[in-house]
């Protein structure tokens, strides 16, 4: 099928025929175009795809979907950069499988959100994404979402529930955690003080476990959010530090007196052109952090990052 433009697409499939059915020709179709293909799925479905494929086999990428899928800032830059050392004129046609199992309601939801942002990262794009889904392991919504956040389903019918990106992130946003406690440990940002917010950072992290790699990120995307407080949000703001079973939670708040142009829809979620005035910071925190909630506000925001503890 010849297509021009972005497309987005969700494939539901019940039995490794449905899920063949929708993928295949899909793959083939696009090898025979000169398109680069890029399979990433389930490790259980890669040797069935390879098989069903035969010789075309060797044409396409394969990559086990939980080595791809870790969190969805970082994954939605792999597919960037793949896309980008192919060239821009070049399509590139992905089966995407992204992983479900193991989620807590909060990641599950997060990695909705990434669904629907596909649609805005790559809308200037020549690029075919198709994502399964498989009914038979998947819980019922977020099979039901798939339609929500894709234009599109596999046999090329439009979804009459998809959701513009703008009101699903708003959704989302309405679904983060409260905010962390109030006996959480505090330091406070001022214009002189960034270095002991900095110590502190790195002290707390080993405290909780967090491995040395990680304190390290944990310290550079939070102070990269502190000199954003300190540059546009009043000079003074707070770094509160709280654990839960799940995650290290650093959450960067400020006083507003935001002076700053009008902020992004999708904020930090795009990679910014490269001699793009600003857009970087929150990018580069997007992707040391697991996942990231923001509230940007003129009145006074609220940037939340999440990493991931480590298994007792």
């Amino acid at each position: 099928m010849s297509r021009t433009g972005f497309v987005h697409q969700a494939l539901r499939y019940g039995s490794d025929v449905e899920l063949l059915g929708g993928t295949v020709d899909f793959a083939t179709d696009g090898l025979a175009a000169g398109d680069a293909v890029l399979a990433v799925v389930a490790a259980r479905n890669i040797p069935l795809l390879r098989e069903a494929l035969g010789d075309r086999s060797r044409q396409v990428e394969f990559v086990a979907a939980d080595d791809w899928y870790d969190y969805p800032s970082r994954t939605l830059g792999r597919y960037h950069a793949y896309c980008d050392r192919h060239g821009p004129n070049r399509r590139v046609r992905v089966i995407g499988e992204p992983v479900w199992a193991g989620r807590s309601g909060f990641e599950t939801r997060e990695w909705m959100r990434y669904e629907s942002l596909l649609n805005v990262a790559f809308a200037d794009s020549p690029h075919w994404i198709l994502c399964p889904y498989d009914t038979r392991r998947l819980p019922a919504l977020v099979v039901e979402t798939a339609a929500r956040t894709h234009p599109e389903l596999d046999d090329g019918s439009i979804s009459s529930v998809y959701a513009d990106p703008a009101h699903f992130y708003a959704e989302c946003d309405a679904h983060c955690p409260d905010q962390v406690p109030e006996a959480a440990d505090r330091i406070p940002i001022t214009r002189d003080g960034s270095a002991a917010v900095r110590r502190a950072l790195a002290a707390y992290a080993r405290r909780a476990g967090l491995p040395e790699q990680r304190t390290y990120d944990l310290v550079v995307a939070a102070h990269e959010t502190v000199v954003n407080v300190l540059r546009h949000g009043g000079g003074r703001g707070v770094v509160r530090l709280h654990c839960d079973q799940d995650h290290l939670i650093c959450e960067i708040s400020d006083e507003g007196a935001h002076t700053s142009s009008p902020l992004p829809d999708f904020p930090g979620h795009l990679p910014p052109e490269p001699r793009a005035p600003n857009g970087h910071g929150l990018w580069l925190v997007r992707q040391l952090t697991d996942l990231v909630t923001e509230r940007l506000d003129p009145a006074g925001s609220v940037v939340r990052l999440y990493f991931r503890r480590p298994a007792a």
